[in-house]
């Protein structure tokens, strides 16, 4: 009976012991699958991000945008454009998840039904202010001064592409009526194509966002700061859009939070931007 006794108790004593081996196997056994992810490198996949942008942000985004990658573990595409051009695209149905641009182009989308977040976020601002190249002699006048010289070339922004064509029209119409009729003005998609034309002399000056301006400042250098006679604040907001994927709304309503957090809204006053103050005058 003893000799029973003890065989039953050397089974359980063996089942027990199999039972931990087998335990302590799987436990292993995730933890080498787990190592062996690991040690391939395998990324997490990325959620990606399409954002229509107006050229304006171009200086800024190449420090901004590889942050939120890194940060958030997105891959973020752009699309630069004129703001007009950007709206008009969305509203065909471009493949762009956040519209970032002049806030009335933001506007028109919101108007129409063509956003997801309820509409228009300010997220900058700038201003319009009167260019001409750093290698021209002449010394700095103001907007009026040019006006008085029917043949002065003068760089604007196309009224039918651009935010900025639009605003400086609105400018210019103040000015005089007649702008149109009595000076030589060269029309350019965006601000970029302004500056090339001033900077190659193929325009005596220039009306560009004050961000732009000090952006290429080796090409152009500020010659009146108001020069509609008063300071023009000119704001940016950003949108989701409705094109934008189902599999993007998070990870796009993740940059809204990021870009209007105050440590990339300084960043955005050392690239040229004004802040944005809650009263609406500038900062």
């Amino acid at each position: 009976m003893g000799n029973v006794d003890s065989l039953q108790e050397n089974l359980a004593l063996r089942n027990i012991t199999i039972v931990g081996i087998r335990k302590f196997s799987m436990a292993m056994a995730i933890i080498s699958g787990l190592a062996g992810v690991v040690a391939t490198g395998e990324p997490v996949q990325a959620e990606n991000l399409t954002i229509g942008a107006a050229h304006s942000l171009k200086g800024a985004f190449e420090e901004i945008l590889p942050m939120f990658e890194r940060e958030y573990g997105a891959t973020v595409h752009v699309v630069y454009g004129p703001s007009q051009t950007l709206r008009r695209q969305i509203e065909k149905g471009a493949p762009i998840d956040i519209l970032l641009s002049a806030a009335e182009e933001i506007e028109k989308l919101q108007k129409k039904g063509l956003t997801r977040n309820g509409g228009l976020r300010t997220y900058a601002q700038t201003s319009l202010v009167l260019v001409m190249s750093t290698a021209s002699p002449a010394t700095s006048i103001s907007l009026h001064d040019v006006l008085l010289n029917r043949g002065a070339r003068i760089a604007v922004g196309d009224l039918e592409t651009s935010a900025l064509g639009v605003i400086t029209a609105r400018t210019l119409r103040k000015l005089d009526p007649a702008y149109r009729d009595h000076f030589r003005l060269l029309h350019a998609q965006h601000n970029e194509e302004i500056v090339n034309l001033v900077h190659a002399g193929e325009a005596d000056v220039g009306i560009v966002y004050r961000v732009d301006a000090i952006h290429n400042s080796r090409q152009v250098r500020i010659i009146d700061e108001t020069p509609g006679g008063a300071y023009t604040p000119v704001q940016f907001g950003q949108a989701v859009v409705w094109t934008c994927r189902d599999a993007a709304r998070n990870v796009a309503e993740e940059f809204f939070d990021f870009i209007v957090s105050p440590r990339i809204q300084k960043l955005m006053l050392k690239y040229g931007f004004d802040s944005v103050p809650s009263n609406g005058s500038r900062g």
